[in-house]
């Protein structure tokens, strides 16, 4: 069987299963959009806080800004009340494509609320929130978790089996712990294993940063898809490069020149949808990870961050894209 191949999760059927992952403070509308130029074929918006939709947050709302191009879209939910994440499943409905229930984020103030991967401490409230957001919507519906809490957990096994009997339609594992955070290697066998023990989707994430990496995971694992996260920062040709590759084609390479093409692309779209002021702060954050591996790299990214205009950003950008040229 083919690595790459179409991918259905419930009534969505995606044309390949090389997707963009959801990324706090990253895959907002513009950078979608750009991954989906590179080939990514579904892509997922930032964590939205169900406490802020429901009390009517005006930033949890902006988190869904979209457009025909960046579709088929899935939106991650976070919380930990079964009544509150029913109700946004509920709201924001007739926007998406999907829903993805975020059972793995590990930073310190979504755990502090009860949320991310705090829910595998109790796998009687993740049946809960399942069986209330499955009620409620026929949208094909996800978990994104973590291994467990702790490294030598497997509460992943247990998870699976909720997933699967409260309804979900695909479930994708970061096989890493809470306690892991980002440190040490994501243990891909647990992946083999999960995909193995249920009979949904199983997608994987975790360690993947080339096209090889992509390769390997469906090789090594036989998961049904990918879900690309900090391998796509300033790396959105991740996608573009991996199909190649999957279809047996040369890899291209992707020059300096390119890249500031390709961020020159990206800060149009983010002062489109954002506004000048908020695209030129963001953008400074981006450009350190395009740039990552550059010659001069550290101090290229002194100049990026000490840009206080559009028009001193885009001079930088210019000099970097031409020395590359």
């Amino acid at each position: 069987m083919s690595l790459l191949r179409s991918l259905a999760i419930g009534r969505l059927v995606v044309p390949h299963n090389l997707m963009l992952a959801p990324l706090a403070g990253i895959t907002n509308h513009a950078f979608r959009l750009i991954c989906r130029q590179e080939g990514a074929c579904m892509a997922f918006t930032e964590m939205v806080s169900v406490n802020g939709m429901v009390r009517e947050g005006e930033k949890s709302w902006e988190l869904l800004q979209s457009s025909p191009e960046d579709r088929p879209l899935g939106a991650q939910l976070f919380g930990d009340s079964p009544e509150l994440l029913a109700k946004a499943a509920e709201m924001v409905g007739d926007q998406v494509d999907l829903l993805d229930i975020n059972m793995g984020c590990p930073v310190r103030k979504v755990v502090g609320t009860g949320a991310g991967s705090a829910l595998l401490k109790d796998t009687a409230l993740i049946a809960e929130i399942l069986r209330a957001v499955r009620r409620v919507t026929n949208l094909p519906l996800t978990i994104k978790i973590r291994s467990g809490w702790e490294s030598n957990d497997e509460t992943w096994r247990e998870v699976g089996r909720i997933a699967e009997a409260e309804g979900c339609d695909a479930i994708t594992l970061h096989p890493r712990s809470r306690s892991q955070m980002f440190d040490g290697t994501a243990d891909w066998s647990r992946i083999t294993a999960l995909k193995q023990q249920v009979k949904i989707p199983v997608i994987g994430s975790g360690d993947l940063f080339s096209a090889e990496d992509c390769r390997r995971m469906l090789l090594e694992t036989g998961c049904d898809g990918l879900m690309v996260a900090r391998g796509a920062m300033g790396n959105p040709w991740i996608f573009r490069q991996a199909l190649e590759l999957l279809k047996g084609r040369a890899v291209t390479t992707v020059t300096v020149a390119q890249r500031m093409a390709t961020a020159r692309r990206h800060l149009d779209l983010f002062i489109a949808q954002a506004g000048e002021a908020v695209a030129v702060r963001e953008m400074k954050k981006h450009l350190g990870w395009y740039i990552h591996g550059v010659s001069g790299a550290a101090a290229l990214r002194r100049r990026v961050h000490g840009s206080g205009s559009l028009g001193e950003l885009l001079d930088v950008m210019d000099e970097i894209g031409e020395a590359g040229a």
